[in-house]
């Protein structure tokens, strides 16, 4: 368990209100790829580097690979659960590229892996096992001082837990099994709490008040639960208004809309290689390279997390400026900016304008009695048993292990 300290968002805080390390006990860390090329902005990429890898000649192919001591072109691995890759040394790789898939890469940037056990120091197989449909997953931004940016996001897809900036958080499931059985959340913490706040409690709408209500600490997130219930309405309806905007799309919610009048629109294109991104907060112009973008709200400009403007660190992964120094296969990449990356980057300016404007709306959830860490352990929520802070056992098939073998798990 996370060590109880003083301090929040640079402040003394309370040591009686509950860390999130103590509502949702089980947790991973983030991936370890050990290789940068085996993540790309987009899907096309990661395929031609795998057809340069796999066609290269044998001492090419162990330069390119770029081995660790986790990996190397002849160590054995087990496939990762849910992904029909090969089990084999990838030094006799010849087959094609397996389908690349969708992740959430740090937060609020959605990119594209090779979902290959050979190529991944640490991919983190416990979280394969329960990413389904009905998995969430939060993931704590790591800790800096004086950050006033949000203290974790929420994702559908499959989180590696890259942070930019600062100490790396930890990646927390909503659901400790498939299928959207046996929430992540503390033992009794769901009783306590309908107890209180009635029987409409779930655990999506835990997640959405900690959404809502949680604040760095050099301990990890805090999370005030509130006493009353008005307050844990109103905090809940404001965390499903979040949790909307941060799935953008997924689940079934629906895609991030800034009200007309102030969507943002592409009034010049973007080159096929855009110099920079720069800001005028006059005109509310954002522009790139000899493209603009407007109107583009100050606020979504200048969202942050960790204290990293967020919307410059998406363009320097995209930008050809952001890529000069590097070889290999992460030279490999587009030769001109895809329209798709213009779209994304509308969706981000329409996202962070609106969850800048529901920050007032969070300002006041920790105000007011709570329930305490005293209460917690009163009621035997506190201390989290062992159990809950390990893996479930989900292994519901035969996994294949090296070489074609079955994993005996």
């Amino acid at each position: 368990m996370a060590a109880r300290a003083a301090g929040g968002c640079g402040d003394a805080r309370d040591t009686q209100v509950p860390l999130l390390d103590e509502l949702m006990p089980w947790s991973v860390r983030p991936l370890r790829t050990g290789r940068p090329w085996v993540i790309a902005p987009d899907a096309t990429s990661l395929r031609a580097r795998w057809d340069r890898l796999v066609r290269a000649p044998a001492d090419e192919r162990e330069r390119l690979f770029r081995a660790t001591r986790s990996r190397t072109p002849l160590t054995p691995v087990a496939a990762l659960p849910g992904q029909a890759t090969g089990t084999g040394r990838f030094a006799r790789e010849e087959g094609p590229c397996p389908e690349p898939v969708r992740i959430a890469h740090g937060p609020f940037d959605e990119q594209w892996l090779l979902p290959d056990h050979r190529l991944i120091d640490a991919a983190r197989p416990e979280l394969w096992r329960v990413a389904d449909g009905h998995q969430l997953f939060a993931v704590e931004h790591g800790y800096v001082p004086q950050d006033t940016g949000p203290a974790l996001s929420v994702t559908a897809l499959l989180p590696d837990g890259h942070w930019p900036a600062g100490r790396p958080g930890r990646i927390r499931p909503l659901f400790r099994r498939p299928e959207g059985r046996e929430p992540n959340l503390a033992p009794g913490l769901l009783n306590l709490l309908r107890a209180r706040h009635g029987d409409s409690v779930t655990a999506r709408s835990v997640l959405a008040w900690v959404l809502a209500a949680a604040r760095h600490s050099p301990a990890g997130c805090v999370v005030p639960l509130p006493a009353d219930t008005a307050r844990w309405s109103a905090g809940v309806e404001l965390g499903q208004e979040l949790l909307r905007l941060h799935l953008r799309g997924a689940r079934g919610a629906e895609r991030p809309r800034l009200p007309g009048g102030r969507r943002p629109y592409v009034r010049a294109a973007v080159p096929p290689v855009p110099a920079g991104l720069a800001y005028d907060a006059d005109s509310e112009t954002l522009t790139v390279g000899t493209g603009r973008i407007s109107p583009v709200p100050p606020g979504a400009w200048e969202f942050r997390v960790g204290g990293v403007r967020m919307l410059e660190l998406w363009f320097g992964r995209r930008s050809a400026a952001g890529a000069q120094d590097v070889d290999g296969l992460e030279a490999v990449r587009p030769h001109a900016w895809p329209q798709e990356w213009t779209s994304q980057l509308l969706e981000l300016i329409t996202l962070f304008a609106l969850l800048d404007g529901l920050r007032p709306r969070q300002e006041g959830l920790a105000d007011g009695p709570g329930i305490t860490v005293a209460d917690l352990r009163a009621a035997g929520v506190l201390p989290v048993a062992a159990a809950a802070r390990r893996p479930a056992s989900v292994l519901g098939h035969q996994e294949e292990g090296p070489d074609g073998q079955f994993a005996l798990l």
